[in-house]
């Protein structure tokens, strides 16, 4: 890890060059998004934004960084991996949709 990693804009650790990294799409693909603004995060982290919302979901109310954080399920996911080291990976299941 070095002072010049990026930030990983969800759960705001370091983003570490060989930690598994993604980029989302604010806007997904299918609804329009292809070509639009990406943002770069942890994989783990994108996973979750995908286990937690449909793609419907993610263009309709979830297209910023800003209100992806106050999702409540990500609010809590967030909460729990700031403990963890930035390069820290764990096996998420599939879809775990409430």
């Amino acid at each position: 890890m070095t002072d010049t990693d990026p930030i990983c804009p969800l759960c705001r650790r370091p983003i570490p060059p060989d930690v598994a990294q993604s980029l989302h799409h604010l806007i997904p693909k299918l609804k329009g998004g292809k070509g639009g603004p990406t943002v770069l995060l942890h994989h783990i982290c994108h996973r979750e934004i995908h286990a937690t919302l449909s793609e419907a979901e993610l263009a309709r109310s979830y297209s910023t960084i800003k209100a992806l954080r106050t999702h409540p399920r990500l609010e809590k996911f967030i909460r729990w991996i700031a403990k963890r080291p930035p390069g820290f990976q764990s096996k998420i299941p599939g879809k775990r949709r409430l």
